[in-house]
């Protein structure tokens, strides 16, 4: 019976630091573009995408990480949201 437990446990660790990863990764990024980037893609400001996707982070680590609690799975879709949509348009507006 423990052997089965253990790996349901390591599953939700493995998925849990995915989260994070994938949280800290937005977060990171979304600090590497300049406000007005944000403005001419015509997406939400950077303050507000850094504190929706900061609080996430902290979410995440303040529960230890648990991939099933709710305001988790939000930040996580908000996260995802940002990566597949805010990103790669102001991506496209800045060269580096």
């Amino acid at each position: 019976m423990s052997n089965g437990y253990s790996l349901e446990l390591n599953f939700y660790l493995l998925l849990a630091f995915v989260l994070l990863v994938v949280k800290l990764f937005a977060f990171i990024s979304s600090l590497t573009y300049s406000a007005e980037s944000y403005s001419a893609a015509n997406k939400l400001t950077k303050p507000a995408w850094t504190i929706i996707l900061g609080v996430g982070v902290a979410v995440q680590l303040l529960v230890l990480g648990s991939p099933t609690f709710l305001l988790n799975l939000v930040f996580t879709i908000a996260a995802l949201v940002f990566l597949a949509d805010v990103r790669p348009a102001i991506k496209g507006l800045t060269r580096r």
